[in-house]
């Protein structure tokens, strides 16, 4: 059921009232959002202006959570948000700063709220305004120990001249915030919590590790100083824990701290009636906000009119905010600037979304283009040609050479997926993401007879990496896949094969093997990779696999003629001057998928579907030696064994054997 409630003026949606999220107390959503509505006055001051790191458990404490960063497109307009340049990407933080901010993060069972020790200055990462010590006993210790180390560390921070206020974590430690009566650099809030933390490890080193190596903790409290870098986060004062029960970060007094033996975690109910009844023990911590010192959010045009001088170019630029719509057109501009590209936008709420095109759309499935994301033009965009002036950003002559309107079948951070309808273009083209700014556009598979030729010239080359040469093939570490799930894994079959990684350049193929060794000749066929990918540059993980007359790998018929191999693809390294070791295998595995159908002998099976027991039965039923499972976010490491791959064989289960 859903239902409507106004929190300050602001309406939110709320569903499934009623479901459980902490199965151990019958604690339900709708009571956490009683509670995080109800905490706002203490809560929200600890927050404010840190972009929000959130921890979901949609089907309660007791099934899979996961972080969520960027803020989803579903989110409420009336949410303000802030956006930071990752090494990766951009990424879109929510800033909660009302008590209708509270009741969404109910919505969403984003139980756990982490944020940094920094605030933004604006647009810009700020200073660190605080410093936070996070107390963790190791095997051994317990909240006992955590709370002798707190009492010692309060009395170096006050010698010189500062206040420390704990925290008991609501996990299994505590955390020390100590506020900052200075300006430090971008490193150094982390530079002096660590001096601090291995000063106190050497006063007291039966009792405190600085060492961030776990086998240094026993018996010991892990005084960890590292949640000061500017990348890292912590769980907020007064967040709810995803534990067993509904456990809270709760600010303390120093009397209770000292009160060692009693000392305990406290619950939700228990925190409210505290905060009830004696105000926030962490008023003093957080500097409240100037109502002038923080400047108003740029709206998605911002970056555009930035760019461009309305008193000297003909372009449109609107001097106010771009108006909600929920229109489907796009258009494609042949752009004469100092380099010839093609301009792809799409109309996406109230701006066009925009990516620059070097050579244009793909013409055939065979080819991955590179496509530069730029900033969000104005809806006039659309029917905007003519030329832009010298000493103008993009000078040069712009025309039309395609418009229409599109159906959207995905639109993710990192991948779109639309259906054009136009003039030139019909069709189903994806856009992925690959780094940074720099995506690869695909025309999807049996779509290519509705594209024009208009744009010629062979595949691209994105980016200016040297293509990596006698990469060793990663490998997986043994263990039971049985108990994953298909939310943060991926399952294949093994097939009964050789393990090769495929180097593709010039229209030449080198295969090498496990060892790294070259072994090009023995497999003849494989040499049509070459030819059906010329134009590019790539690097394979797979195998050489012969399959049996059942559509089985057969390891027997492989030995007594390799000439029949094909090349079994199951990752992919390098594409074009672009590595991709660094990136996610599930966006990994969408730029293989596009070589699906370039060539006889090169075959891209798809993943299993389901759980990790269901991909092991498959592998049993089709006698394959195993099943290997991959973390959809894990990187490629080549020549190491990994822990995000697992590999179990296809042994029949006890009592079958």
């Amino acid at each position: 059921m859903r239902s409507r409630r106004d929190f300050g003026g602001v309406e939110v949606g709320l569903t499934n009232l009623d479901k459980v999220l902490y199965p151990a107390t019958g604690t339900t959503k709708g009571e956490v959002i009683d509670y995080f509505t109800a905490i706002a006055p203490a809560l929200l001051p600890h927050i404010a202006q840190r972009p929000v790191t959130r921890k979901r458990w949609p089907n309660g404490v007791r099934e899979t959570a996961f972080f969520e960063k960027n803020l989803p497109e579903h989110a409420p307009k009336w949410i303000e948000r802030r956006s930071l340049a990752h090494s990766d990407r951009d990424v879109v933080y929510p800033l909660i700063d009302s008590v209708a901010g509270m009741a969404w993060l109910g919505q969403q069972a984003a139980l756990e709220v982490h944020v940094p020790q920094w605030r933004f200055a604006g647009t810009a990462r700020g200073p660190a305004t605080r410093l936070v010590f996070d107390l963790d006993p190791g095997p051994g210790a317990g909240l006992a120990q955590c709370a002798e180390v707190a009492l010692i560390l309060r009395d170096v921070v006050a010698e010189v001249g500062l206040r420390a206020f704990p925290v008991t974590s609501g996990s299994k430690g505590i955390h020390i915030y100590v506020p900052l009566d200075r300006e430090l650099g971008p490193d150094g809030a982390s530079a002096v919590a660590k001096q601090v933390a291995t000063n106190l490890q050497q006063l007291r080193p039966k009792l405190v590790t600085a060492t961030m190596a776990k086998a240094a903790r026993a018996d010991k409290v892990f005084l960890d100083w590292s949640q000061n870098n500017p990348a890292k986060t912590t769980i907020a004062p007064y967040s709810l824990r995803g534990r067993e029960e509904p456990w809270v970060a709760a600010p303390r007094e120093w009397d209770e701290i000292a009160d060692r033996k009693k000392l305990r975690h406290l619950r939700f109910e228990e925190v409210l009636r505290r905060f009830a009844s004696d105000g926030d023990p962490l008023a003093e911590l957080d500097p409240p906000l100037e109502a002038d010192s923080v400047a108003a959010q740029p709206d998605r045009l911002h970056t555009y009119r930035s760019m461009r001088d309305a008193a000297r170019t003909p372009e449109p630029v609107p001097a106010s905010p771009p108006a909600p719509s929920a229109g489907n057109r796009y258009v494609v501009q042949e752009h004469h600037a100092r380099r010839l590209h093609w301009d792809v936008r799409l109309e996406r709420d109230g701006v066009l979304v925009s990516w620059a095109v070097p050579k244009g759309p793909p013409v055939d499935t065979h080819e991955n283009r590179l496509a530069v994301h730029t900033e969000d033009h104005p809806l006039e965009y659309l029917d905007f040609h003519g030329s832009i002036p010298r000493g103008e950003y993009g000078a040069g002559e712009m025309g039309i050479w395609d418009s229409g309107t599109y159906e959207t079948e995905k639109w993710r951070d990192d991948e779109v997926i639309v259906r054009f309808s136009g003039q030139r273009l019909n069709g189903r083209y994806a856009l992925i993401r690959t780094e940074g700014k720099q995506w690869l556009m695909h025309l999807m598979k049996d779509q290519s007879a509705g594209v024009s030729k208009a744009v010629g010239g062979q595949s691209d080359s994105p980016g200016s990496a040297a293509m990596p040469r006698d990469l060793l093939p990663m490998r997986a570490t043994d263990g039971d896949v049985s108990e994953l799930d298909a939310e943060h894994w991926s399952f294949d079959l093994v097939r009964d094969g050789v393990r090769l990684i495929a180097e593709i350049e010039d229209g030449t193929v080198r295969l090498r093997g496990r060892t790294g060794r070259t072994v090009t000749g023995k497999y003849p066929a494989l040499a049509e990779l070459g030819p059906a990918l010329t134009g590019h540059r790539v690097v394979l993980d797979g195998a050489a696999v012969v399959f049996d007359e059942h559509g089985r790998a057969d390891s027997a018929l492989l030995r007594a003629d390799p000439s029949r191999a094909v090349f079994v693809a199951t990752d992919i390294l390098f594409l074009n001057g672009t590595s991709l070791l660094r990136k996610r295998y599930e966006d990994r595995r969408r730029v293989l998928e596009a070589l699906t159908g370039a060539a006889a002998v090169l075959v891209v099976p798809a993943p299993l579907r389901g759980s990790g027991a269901q991909a092991l039965a498959r592998a049993r039923a089709d006698d394959a030696p195993g099943v290997i499972a991959k973390r959809r976010d894990s990187v490629y490491l080549p020549g190491k064994h990994g822990q995000a791959w697992i590999f179990t064989p296809s042994a029949p289960p006890d009592g079958e054997r």
